[in-house]
C-alpha cells in the first residue's frame, strides 16, 4: 500500500512539473488540503482509512496538484500584490478571481485537468460556508464571485451544493458587475489587464478601497473652492455609499466653471431667440469648442415669452438624499424583470466596443518589441535577422454619448422606468469601454404654464407670446462624473410629480450645445421620447403646431450642419417623421435592444 501511495505521489509530482514546466515542484500528502508553500503542493491523501484509494479523494488530489502547477505557471505574485486591495473582503474576492483565471487557463487547454479541477471545486464548496447560507447576507462574496468567474472563464457550471446560495446573490451581482465579469474573459491571458478589470469589478460592488477611484477621476483634486452647497467640506471617496444629507459629489473648479458656462450659454441662446439682440458677441467665448460652421442659431421665429423662471438643475438637488436613496431602491426593483435582457445587450455592445479598441501590431519591423512568434525562422535559418513588432495606434475615436430622456407625463410608468434602467446600464457599459456618457432629462416646472404664463397674463395677454411655460432641464449624470457617483440620481425619474410637459426643441438645443463644449472628437446625441412636444399653454396662445415646427427646425439644423450625430428612439409614437436616423418601438421593453442596436450600428460604421 505504501509503495502504491508513493507511486501515486510521484505521478502527481511528475504531472505537476510538466504542467508548470518547473522541475522543482514537489507533492506531499497531508490529512487535508492546505495552501501550497513555495513549490510544495500539500494535497489530501487519497487513501481511505489506510486501506484503499478513494476515487473521489484521488480526483481531488489530482486537482489540488494541478491547481498548484497552474498557479506557478500562470501567476505572477508581484503583479498580483501590486494590484491587490487592502480591504480584507475585497482582497478575498480579488484572490478568488485570480484563482479562477489561472485554473481556467488549464481547464480550457487540457480535458483531464478540467475534470480534476471540477472535483477539487466540489471539495472546496463542501468545506465552504456557502453551503450553509440561508440568506444573501450569509453568502461568502469571494466564493460566489469565484464560482461565477469560473463559469464565465471555463464554462463550468457551479457545483450543485452552491447553486441555492448563488441564486440568492447572482441577480444582484449580474446587475451591478455582470459586464465586468464578461470582460474578464477578454483579458484571461494577461494577468495585469485582468487585475485592472477585477479592480473595476470591486468598484462596481462597492468593495474598492477609498484610494482606488482616483484613477477614474483625476479632476476631483483640481480644487473645491466652488463645491456645491452643503458639500464643500466633504471630499471623501465614500460619497457613493449614501452617507451625508445630500450625497455631495466633489467637482473641481474646472467642472463647476463648465456648469456655469453651460447655464450662461443656454440663457444666451434663449435670449437671442427672444430678443434677437447682439448678446452673442459678448458671450461668444462660451462656445469656443464649437466647429467653425457653427456660428448661427437655427433660422426660426420661435421664442420664449420669458426665461426668468427656467432652470437647469442637478438631479440630487431636486430631493433629499433619503428620498433619492428610496427612489433608487425602487428603480432597482423595477430592474429585476429587465436585467437579464438588458445586461445581455449591454455586454454585446461592450464586446463590440472593446473589439474596436483592441490592440494591433505591425510585424517585421527593424526595431521595437522582439516578436517571439517568428523566432523559429532564426532557428531554422541562422542567417535570418531577428524580427520585431510595434504596437499600432488604435483608430477608435475619442467619443462621448449623451442620452436625452423625455421626462413628460406621458412617459409615466413602464416607459420612464425602462428608459432609466437602460440609461443606467449603458452609462456603466460605456464607462468601462472608455466612452464618456452623460444622461439628461427635460420637462417643465408646472402643468399648463407656470410663472411664465402668469407673467403673460399680468401683461394683458399679448398676441403670439412664444413659449409660456417654465423649462426644467435635469442633469442626471455629467460626462466626467463616475457612474458610481451618479447611480442614485437616476432614481429621480421614479419620483411622482417630476414628469410634466415636454418642450423638445429647446431641450435638444441644450443637450446639443453641451456636447459642443466637450473636447471629444466624436459626439453622439440619443433622444428617447414618446411623441411630439406638448405644452397646452404655449399651444393655445401660439397655435397647435408652434412647438412641433420649432422641433423640426432644430433637428434639420443639427442633422445638416452639426458634427453631432443625432439619433432618436420613439416609444409608442412614430418619430421617424422628425429624425432621419430614428427607430420606433411599440413596447417599452424593446427599448434596451433598440438603444444598443442603434449605438452598435454607429460604432460599427465609424
Amino acid at each position: 500500500m505504501a509503495d502504491r501511495t508513493e507511486r501515486f505521489r510521484a505521478a502527481l509530482a511528475g504531472a505537476a512539473r510538466a504542467i508548470a514546466r518547473d522541475p522543482e515542484i514537489e507533492v506531499v500528502f497531508s490529512s487535508d488540503s492546505t495552501p501550497a508553500i513555495g513549490k510544495v503542493a500539500r494535497v489530501t491523501s487519497p487513501a481511505s482509512a489506510g486501506t484503499d484509494f478513494n476515487p473521489t479523494l484521488v480526483a481531488e488530489a489530482r486537482g489540488a496538484a494541478d491547481a498548484v502547477a497552474l498557479r506557478l505557471r500562470h501567476h505572477d505574485a508581484v503583479i498580483h500584490q501590486s494590484g491587490a486591495p487592502a480591504d480584507r473582503e475585497a482582497r478575498a474576492v480579488f484572490d478568488a478571481l485570480e484563482t479562477a483565471r489561472v485554473e481556467a487557463l488549464g481547464a480550457r487547454a487540457m480535458a483531464g485537468v478540467r475534470a480534476n479541477l471540477a472535483e477539487l471545486t466540489r471539495a472546496r464548496v463542501r468545506a465552504d460556508a456557502i453551503v450553509g447560507a440561508r440568506s444573501a447576507e450569509e453568502v461568502p462574496l469571494a466564493t460566489a464571485l469565484g464560482l461565477l468567474a469560473r463559469q464565465r472563464l471555463s464554462g463550468e457550471a457551479p457545483p450543485d451544493a452552491a447553486k441555492a446560495a448563488l441564486d440568492m446573490v447572482a441577480n444582484d451581482i449580474e446587475l451591478r458587475a455582470g459586464a465586468e465579469l464578461d470582460a474578464l474573459a477578454l483579458t484571461i491571458d494577461d494577468q495585469e489587464a485582468f487585475a485592472k478589470v477585477a479592480r473595476r469589478l470591486l468598484q462596481d460592488l462597492d468593495l474598492a478601497p477609498a484610494e482606488e477611484p482616483q484613477e477614474e477621476e483625476p479632476d476631483a483634486e483640481d480644487g473645491d473652492d466652488q463645491a456645491d452647497e452643503g458639500g464643500a467640506e466633504d471630499n471623501s471617496e465614500g460619497d457613493d455609499q449614501g452617507e451625508g444629507g445630500a450625497e455631495p459629489e466633489i467637482r473641481g473648479q474646472e467642472e463647476q466653471s463648465a456648469s456655469d458656462n453651460e447655464q450662461e450659454a443656454l440663457e444666451t441662446e434663449r435670449g437671442e431667440d427672444d430678443a434677437g439682440s447682439g448678446d452673442d458677441a459678448e458671450d461668444g467665448g462660451l462656445t469656443a469648442p464649437a466647429p467653425r460652421n457653427w456660428d448661427l442659431l437655427p433660422p426660426t421665429d420661435y421664442r420664449a415669452f420669458t426665461t426668468n423662471f427656467d432652470e437647469m438643475v442637478e438631479a440630487k438637488d431636486l430631493c433629499d438624499a433619503v428620498e433619492l436613496g428610496r427612489l433608487r431602491a425602487y428603480l432597482d426593483q423595477q430592474m429585476a424583470s429587465l436585467q437579464t435582457v438588458v445586461m445581455r445587450l449591454a455586454n454585446r455592445l461592450q464586446r463590440r466596443l472593446l473589439a474596436q479598441q483592441a490592440r494591433s501590431w505591425d510585424f517585421d519591423q527593424e526595431e521595437g518589441l522582439l516578436d517571439s512568434g517568428r523566432l523559429a525562422r532564426v532557428v531554422v535559418s541562422p542567417g535570418q535577422s531577428l524580427s520585431y513588432k510595434v504596437e499600432r495606434d488604435t483608430e477608435f475615436r475619442d467619443t462621448i454619448v449623451s442620452i436625452l430622456i423625455d421626462n413628460s407625463g406621458s412617459m409615466r410608468g413602464r416607459p420612464i422606468a425602462t428608459a432609466a434602467i437602460c440609461a443606467d446600464i449603458l452609462a456603466r457599459t460605456m464607462e468601462r469601454c472608455g466612452v464618456a456618457t452623460e444622461v439628461l432629462g427635460f420637462t417643465t416646472r408646472a402643468w399648463k404654464g407656470g410663472q411664465s404664463r402668469e407673467a403673460w397674463l399680468a401683461e394683458g395677454r399679448p398676441a403670439q407670446p412664444g413659449r409660456l411655460n417654465d423649462l426644467r432641464h435635469v442633469v442626471y449624470k455629467r460626462a466626467d462624473e463616475p457612474y458610481r457617483h451618479s447611480r442614485r440620481n437616476l432614481g429621480l425619474m421614479m419620483r411622482e410629480g417630476l414628469l410634466k410637459e415636454n418642450i423638445d426643441g429647446e431641450a435638444l438645443l441644450w443637450a446639443h450645445n453641451r456636447l459642443l463644449a466637450r473636447p471629444e472628437e466624436r459626439r453622439i446625441l440619443m433622444v428617447i421620447s414618446d411623441g411630439a412636444p406638448v405644452d397646452d399653454s404655449t399651444a393655445s396662445a401660439n397655435g397647435g403646431t408652434y412647438l412641433e415646427r420649432h422641433l423640426r427646425q432644430v433637428i434639420e439644423w443639427i442633422e445638416r450642419r452639426s458634427t453631432v450625430e443625432l439619433l432618436a428612439i420613439g416609444i409608442g409614437h412614430d418619430v421617424t417623421r422628425y429624425y432621419n436616423r430614428a427607430v420606433t418601438i411599440m413596447d417599452a421593453d424593446q427599448l434596451a435592444g433598440a438603444m444598443v442596436e442603434q449605438l452598435a450600428q454607429l460604432f460599427d460604421h465609424q
